[in-house]
């Protein structure tokens, strides 16, 4: 089976991490895997390596500085459209917006689902939906959300994790003290600084610990975007400055190091008002740390009693504080993430391509 994955970007972010995962499961269940992204800012790979059991075919994406965040989606689109070569696959499969609007016959997995108030950025949304013949979700909070604005109905697959990384960085020595001698005790957030991760939030949350805990930093990592958050931005700004915060600010980390960033952290925050899944939270699990995430009914589908959850600013700060040091939750937490193995992701994919051929989906 000849199988296309398509993404947006080499950067490391949720739906990007997911293709790659995917594409080395599959491929190692013996499907021909090709990925196709979008090269940006001079890329000429990924932002890890893939194996080299799968190809990769990136399509030359340079920057224009002056260009809106609309006009860079339809960008994205096009360049796409005119660079995928579909026939050459039995399954074309789109993991995100752009991609779905550019590659024409197609299955879709909606990671999570998104709003949009530009009307040429909520029409794209709007036919990544429901353009596709098939669909899948990582969780079955997105499936419902879906089904309840579309009437649609997608297959639950959920996410793997490689937590074989982590759990191996929490037995890093080295690496843990490398990272603890750099920053300190923290507590760590991963996905740079959005309105969709609930950076301001974790801000204020922050703020509130460490009236008690004034030898805790609070480090954000990654941060990788299409979007324009100058505004959010600016108000995390503000709001650090109001309250006399002055976060770690990481940017994107090698991906040989995020393991043990994470492992080494005292608590790892995950405030998001919206996903899919959790990946970057499941990683933490199997790294063996506590986890502090939003009250959210995805969340409580995917982590259950392995976390704690908070519904505002003063319930994160209270689990954080209550999640230092405290190791009761952390057996149960690695054998969830053990358990979500792209192995098993990947031959439920293959189960989904046989039944939804692409062939006969192009059949009037």
């Amino acid at each position: 089976m000849r199988v296309a994955l398509i993404t947006y970007s080499t950067k490391p972010r949720g739906g990007v991490v997911h293709t790659l995962n995917l594409a080395e499961a599959l491929a190692a269940q013996g499907a021909e895997v090709t990925v196709w992204s979008l090269a940006r800012q001079g890329d000429t790979g990924f932002f890890r390596d893939v194996d080299p059991a799968v190809a990769v075919r990136l399509l030359d994406f340079p920057d224009r500085p002056a260009e809106t965040v609309t006009d860079r989606i339809v960008r994205s689109i096009d360049t796409l459209r005119s660079g995928f070569t579909p026939d050459a696959y039995d399954i074309v499969h789109a993991q995100d917006c752009i991609s779905a609007n550019a590659v024409g016959t197609c299955i879709r997995t909606i990671h999570h689902l998104d709003e949009f108030t530009t009307p040429v950025l909520a029409a794209c949304h709007e036919k990544a939906v429901v353009s596709p013949y098939a669909r899948i979700c990582v969780s079955a909070a997105v499936a419902a959300e879906v089904a309840a604005g579309w009437g649609l109905h997608p297959t639950v697959i959920p996410n793997g994790v490689r937590a074989d990384r982590f759990a191996a960085a929490a037995d890093d020595d080295a690496g843990v003290r490398r990272w603890r001698g750099r920053l300190g005790r923290y507590v760590l957030a991963v996905g740079g600084i959005e309105p969709r991760k609930g950076t301001i939030d974790l801000v204020e949350a922050y703020a509130l610990v460490r009236r008690r805990r004034p030898d805790l930093a609070l480090v954000i990592a990654g941060g990788e975007t299409l979007f324009d958050y100058r505004d959010y931005r600016a108000r995390f700004e503000q709001c650090c400055s109001r309250l006399d915060v002055e976060p770690v600010i990481l940017g994107a980390v090698p991906d040989e190091d995020l393991p043990t960033l994470v492992a080494a952290a005292e608590v790892f925050a995950f405030p998001s008002v919206k996903e899919g899944f959790g990946l970057a939270a499941m990683e933490a699990l199997a790294a063996g740390r506590p986890v502090v995430t939003r009250e959210l009914p995805v969340l409580r589908e995917v982590f259950g009693d392995t976390v704690r959850y908070a519904r505002d600013v003063p319930g994160l700060a209270a689990a954080v504080e209550d999640a230092l040091g405290d190791t009761g939750r952390v057996d149960a937490g690695r054998a969830l993430a053990e358990s979500m193995t792209w192995e098993a992701a990947a031959r439920a994919h293959l189960g989904f391509y046989a039944a939804h051929p692409m062939r006969a989906a192009a059949v009037p």
